[in-house]
């Protein structure tokens, strides 16, 4: 019975994972403009995501451009893209996995036999796919917090920790969490 409830809860965590590591990835809130020093009225808020900047003019008006050419991008946003991307598909694959898992599982067995071989890949997966969200976001994470407090970027240029940054570091947690219930 208990193996039964880790294997359902696993797949809510990993589902609800799976969503949030596509949310964030589609998110444009991964750097949002900081507001520092002398700078108290502020018209303009500026979001940096993967795909796309947004300019928010007095929380009325948001206009959002996406990036004109994938081979313009800086590399660390290429890695960055391609990261989250992967760790989406992946996402996908191990929640089909862990449905199957989960369907053809043997009820009413406990120990090692009772275990789809379905189970363990799903584990792996979820695993594999947390460490994959959590690498590009904690980059970014660093990198801004780098950049926040070195002195030779200008003011305008400060940024702070976006929205998608905190969905990702949540949806990393929950697909580590579903990876280790079903491992």
């Amino acid at each position: 019975m208990s193996c039964c409830v880790l294997q359902i809860t696993g797949l809510i965590f990993g589902g609800v994972g799976m969503l949030g590591a596509l949310a964030a990835t589609a998110m444009p809130q991964w750097r949002v403009s900081a507001h520092v020093e002398a700078n108290l009225v502020v018209f303009e808020s500026v979001w940096e995501g993967l795909w796309m900047d947004c300019i928010s003019q007095l929380g009325l008006r948001l206009q959002c451009k996406l990036y004109d050419s994938v081979l313009a991008l800086p590399p660390p946003l290429e890695a960055l893209r391609a990261l989250m991307c992967l760790a989406v598909l992946l996402a996908v694959l191990a929640f089909l996995v862990a449905i199957v898992g989960v369907k053809y599982s043997q009820p009413g067995q406990e120990g090692p036999r009772a275990v789809s071989p379905f189970i363990l890949a799903a584990g792996v997966a979820f695993l594999l796919t947390g460490g994959l969200v959590l690498v590009p976001v904690s980059w970014t994470g660093g990198a801004i917090v780098r950049d926040f407090y070195d002195p030779a970027v200008p003011v305008p240029l400060k940024r702070e920790l976006g929205a998608a940054l905190y969905v990702g570091w949540a949806s990393g947690a929950l697909l580590l969490a579903a990876g280790a219930m079903y491992c």
